[in-house]
């Protein structure tokens, strides 16, 4: 078996710090321990009848959380639909453009995080809400990185504007300072004015360092000459123009001739008798001990590193970067101190090692939301392909179906996780089948969710468990409309059957239907079993004879028994109902039909003989036949007579 590459987490549970014997049962997002009734010779105590939930994934039950889950689906299936057969050059800007939106909700998110944290009175919630922002930051910081490096893929030149861009919006505490500053009554004054200019030349804030140093020059007029040669120095210093028709090599000899400049300054003592000044000419030459010096402005190694490039290096090539970020974060770093898993994601980012990248951040972070979503964008910008993970699954794939396996422990997040396995060519219709099968059918409404996606996925199991389900807990509640349709819809002719035969029930002992507008729609649906034909076709009976269409509803009646559809326990009922007809002025039932229903009362006669039924029962049955006997032969004496007459 593989090692580790780091030692698991450790969660404490109450119970196991006493010595018990703890038993645990493994779910798709959780594990529920409890204590077993097995005791060791050193335990002692009772036994506990508490079950803890050890969950893997906190952040899918915060509802600010919840929202770069729902933003991000969103984008997700976006990329999905970018067309294949399109050129490269034609989808980069388009996979720029999604990798940029991704980091917008995760920006949204972090600011909502930032300003619940600080607005709320609770300490443990607002601790909580902290690391969450440090975590999101983090994130964000990895992914522009990925951004710069993989999917904008810029060149050399370019490259260092990137890096640039990529420093500043993560080092925003300079704008901050620098409003202090410049809202003091003397900003050059201001016991933090060097930091700010500083902090801006360390950015390549040329322009905004400019600014500020004229209210410092203001101030000192006999040293107005010295400010002004730096203020040229800083106005000269070259930045490479990608959108322009200059060539990379023009611009660094340009750069050049400028860097030149700066070093002659420097040597000539021109800035000898300020000494803020002859720092800022020194971080311009790219002097490596005068950046250093300034750790606590830099605060990070990659800041050093981009500084160090845009004083030293500024057409550094991608391949180039490795070193210079090795270097760096050597100088950088205490030498007693260890790097962070941060640092380690970010070296090997400037390494160019992708996949050791996805392995690290899988290790660091506390779920899937991020390794899934950017090894996705990875893989449409083409740049996963030769990896495949030897159990069968590629390396997308496998991060996806852990991603939206974890959404579907969740009670509304789910749906989200659908479409994930929908986009997951090799196994995500397996996954979907499995995780379909436990979400909790709390609902009506929900079922008919689940419903709904496993019939637009042909998932006729799935179909057909969901509605059993639902059909069963209607007919426990006695609900009998709501089962006969959860059972139609299953296409269950057992269980349809089973609940024509309590509607039938049901109507023996009120005297009336339940559900009426189900049964008269049932439509073609009523061919699922032949009891459930027969309540369609006893319904129909009922309102041909409400709307005064009795040789309609005698013809329907007899046809019911004699087809041998309706259950013989029926019958009796059935022949009631012919009764009102039989007792009509004008003939309904022809002679032939009267002897067709006389037939059917003495089959059922000769069986009512063999039963057990109680006395009183009986002596109802009885009467009932001979009202129906005698009621059938006044009819064939009509009808006879009718019929002879017509026939005369």
């Amino acid at each position: 078996m593989e090692e580790v590459d780091v030692e698991p987490a450790v969660t404490n549970i109450p119970a196991a710090s006493d010595g018990k014997h703890l038993g645990f049962a493994w779910g798709p997002g959780d594990i529920l321990v409890y204590e077993t009734l097995y005791k060791a010779s050193n335990a002692k105590g009772s036994c506990s009848s508490f079950i803890h939930e050890v969950r893997k994934d906190e952040d899918i039950y915060s509802p600010i959380l919840r929202k770069l889950f729902n933003e991000s689906h969103h984008i997700f299936v976006g990329l999905q639909t970018i067309r294949e057969d399109l050129p490269s050059k034609n989808k980069k800007p388009q996979f720029v453009s999604i990798s940029k939106n991704y980091r917008s909700v995760i920006r949204a998110c972090m600011e909502e995080l930032q300003q619940v944290a600080v607005s709320t009175k609770d300490a443990e919630i607002a601790t909580q809400y902290g690391n969450q922002v440090s975590i999101l930051l983090a994130i964000e910081l990895i992914w522009n990185l990925c951004e710069v490096l993989f999917i904008d893929a810029a060149p050399a030149g370019s490259l260092l504007l990137h890096l640039l861009d990529w420093v500043r919006l993560h080092k925003a505490d300079v704008d901050e300072k620098a409003r202090e500053v410049l809202q003091s009554e003397s900003p050059a004054e201001h016991h933090d004015y060097w930091d700010v200019v500083v902090s801006y030349v360390l950015q390549g804030r040329l322009e905004e360092a400019r600014q500020m140093l004229v209210k410092q020059a203001t101030l000192q007029p006999a040293a107005r000459n010295m400010y002004k040669l730096m203020d040229t120095l800083l106005s000269k210093m070259p930045f490479y123009n990608p959108g322009g028709t200059q060539m990379l090599t023009d611009f660094d000899v340009k750069w050049r001739h400028w860097h030149d400049e700066v070093n002659r300054c420097l040597q000539d003592n021109s800035f000898a008798s300020n000494q803020h000044l002859e720092i800022l000419c020194k971080i311009l030459v790219g002097d490596e001990d005068t950046l250093l010096d300034h750790k606590d402005l830099l605060s990070t190694w990659y800041h050093f590193l981009v500084t160090r490039l845009l004083f030293c290096h500024p057409t550094v090539k991608p391949t180039e970067l490795h070193y210079y970020a090795q270097s760096c974060m050597t100088m950088f770093l205490d030498l007693r101190s260890v790097p962070e898993p941060l640092d380690n994601i970010l070296l090997a980012a400037f390494e160019f090692d992708i996949h050791q990248v996805i392995k690290d951040c899988s290790i660091a972070l506390n779920n899937w939301w991020f390794v899934a979503h950017l090894t996705d964008l990875l893989d449409h910008c083409k740049l996963l392909q030769s990896h495949n993970l030897h159990f069968g699954s590629n390396l997308r794939e496998f991060l996806l179906l852990e991603y939206a396996s974890g959404l579907f422990t969740h009670h509304s997040l789910w749906q989200l996780a659908v479409d994930y396995f929908d986009h997951c060519p090799e196994f995500g219709r397996v996954y979907l089948e499995l995780q379909i099968e436990r979400v909790p059918l709390d609902t009506e409404r929900k079922a008919l969710k689940v419903l709904r996606i496993c019939e637009q996925r042909q998932m006729s199991e799935q179909v057909r468990s969901i509605c059993k389900i639902m059909a069963m807990r209607a007919l426990r509640n006695n609900r009998l409309g709501s089962a006969l349709s959860w059972s139609i819809r299953a296409k269950d002719a057992a269980f349809a059957t089973l609940i024509s035969e309590r509607f039938l029930q049901d109507y023996c002992a009120r005297g009336t239907f339940s559900d009426l507008d189900l049964i008269d729609n049932l439509g073609p649906a009523m061919l699922l079993s032949d009891r459930l034909t027969f309540l369609g076709k006893y319904r129909e009976f009922h309102k041909l004879y409400g709307e005064k269409r009795f040789s309609e509803a005698a013809k329907l009646l007899l046809s019911l028994m004699t087809a041998k559809i309706a259950p013989r326990s029926f019958w009796m009922t059935l022949l009631t109902d012919a009764l009102p007809l039989l007792e009509q002025k004008q003939v309904i039932f022809s002679a032939d039909q009267t002897h067709e229903l006389m037939f059917c009362l003495e089959e059922l006669t000769s069986s009512l003989n063999a039963s057990d039924k109680p006395p009183q029962d009986e002596d109802i049955e009885l009467t009932k036949v001979e009202l129906l006997r005698l009621a059938l032969a006044r009819n064939l004496a009509m009808a006879i007579i009718k019929e002879g007459t017509v026939e005369a």
